[in-house]
């Protein structure tokens, strides 16, 4: 095949891809946006509105996409990103299914389990990100990497919105409980999502990608055996690029998901319950809105110059926060910052991780990279309502601040040492 036909090939693909991934993502993303919001309401209605555990929802979906994240990067790397895509979705609406017969039955048991099979869909829709720039030029990949992130806006911003109408729908036409119509919407959300994926995801753009590298495998017809997370762990620890980019990764994962998770908790204590679907659907548009934006700054000025000012809005956002008292207004900006931060961080670290990585590590390195991600962030959702009831919600906010710091130097000490990396590629420096 000429380089041309080979480049036109791939250039045809990439469309498709890209088509397709952004309508499941529309779709994913409005399911997850609308379950996770009540998710606290809904064991605080089981054990009480002051528990300390009201962070065991979150902490529950992010663990399950921490595990669902590596199970389906295996998946990807030995059949293609089509049916670990699928499955994810398809699992996702599954778990949806098993939490609204937790909110029936007032079930906490039953409520987390599907919330830890629910995290296949936030896992899936993460993963997308990476399928993305399989067929990606280099210096195209966090612009093609971002357009996902981006099309997450539309069903983000929407999926808070129609918890009300969900709720009524459910209690006024089924009988359902207060909170279930949100999860019912959500197992619709991914079934939809699951059939967009396996039907319309052809050709599969991973194996493509293989195909037209000429890689190994795809020479001999033979997928590749998996990876031991210890090992993708040692590549991903192996090169100071990597460090920094996972670091960039977990550090805006867990600051965004701590104080994110109690603000609604925070805001329903204090009388705002009805304000609180709206701060979450602006920190949602922070989340996603801005990723074209932050994908052109990433290629055009660097991925270390992208986490640097991703951690400095961070430390932004959790000041306002830690500052907000019982004014609800500043909420608003405060978690707005919040999903802009943890944009660049997650857009610049993931587009360094995929730079610094040779293709055939890719896949098995992207899964374990999400796995820690969402580990970390389910821990610090976890811990946040035990630290939000020991010394408040302000103090938590002011806790996040300083993970948030830390990345700030990290960001800044990796920027300076930059072009005493040997093996790190020019666009990491700005020009």
């Amino acid at each position: 095949m000429q380089p041309m036909d080979v480049q036109g090939q791939r250039a045809d693909v990439q469309r498709r891809t890209l088509r397709v991934l952004t309508a499941g993502q529309v779709v994913g993303a409005a399911a997850l946006a609308a379950a996770v919001t009540v998710g606290a309401f809904v064991i605080q209605d089981i054990l009480g509105q002051e528990t300390a555990w009201a962070g065991l929802g979150t902490a529950m979906v992010t663990t399950g996409t921490a595990v669902m994240s590596q199970a389906l990067s295996r998946v990807m790397q030995r059949r293609g990103r089509r049916p670990g895509l699928g499955a994810g979705y398809g699992l996702a609406a599954l778990g949806s299914v098993v939490a609204a017969v937790g909110v029936e039955r007032a079930s906490l048991p039953v409520f987390l389990l599907g919330l830890f099979v629910f995290g296949n869909g936030q896992a899936s829709n993460l993963l997308a990100r990476y399928a993305a720039t399989d067929l990606a030029a280099p210096e195209a990949r966090s612009r093609a990497m971002s357009r996902i992130v981006f099309a997450s806006t539309f069903g983000a911003v929407l999926g808070p919105l129609v918890i009300g109408p969900t709720e009524h729908a459910g209690e006024a036409w089924f009988g359902f409980q207060r909170y279930t119509g949100p999860w019912v919407f959500a197992a619709v959300g991914f079934a939809g999502a699951m059939v967009n994926t396996l039907a319309r995801l052809r050709p599969d753009p991973l194996l493509v990608a293989r195909r037209l590298d000429g890689s190994a495998e795809a020479e001999a017809a033979v997928p590749p055996a998996p990876q031991r997370i210890s090992t993708t762990v040692r590549t991903i620890v192996a090169a100071p690029a990597t460090r920094v980019a996972l670091a960039a990764m977990v550090i805006s994962q867990v600051t965004m998901v701590a104080v994110m998770a109690m603000t609604p908790m925070h805001m329903r204590l204090h009388g705002h319950e009805t304000m609180s679907a709206y701060v979450v659907s602006l920190h949602i548009a922070g989340m996603y809105a801005f990723s074209p934006i932050v994908g052109r700054f990433s290629d055009r000025r660097g991925r270390l110059p992208t986490i640097l000012v991703g951690a400095v809005v961070l430390v932004a956002a959790t000041v306002v926060a830690a500052l907000s008292g019982d004014v609800e207004q500043l909420l608003f900006p405060s978690l707005w910052l919040l999903g802009l931060g943890w944009n660049f961080g997650l857009i610049g670290g993931s587009s360094l991780l995929v730079d610094e990585t040779a293709p055939g590590d890719r896949v098995a390195v992207q899964g374990t990279a999400d796995l820690l991600m969402s580990f970390c962030g389910g821990l610090g959702g976890f811990a946040s309502g035990f630290i939000r009831q020991a010394i408040g919600f302000h103090l938590l906010a002011a806790s996040a601040m300083v993970a948030a710091g830390v990345l700030v130097v990290i960001a800044y000490t990796a920027w300076r040492s930059a072009g005493s990396w040997t093996d790190a590629p020019p666009v990491l420096v700005d020009a």
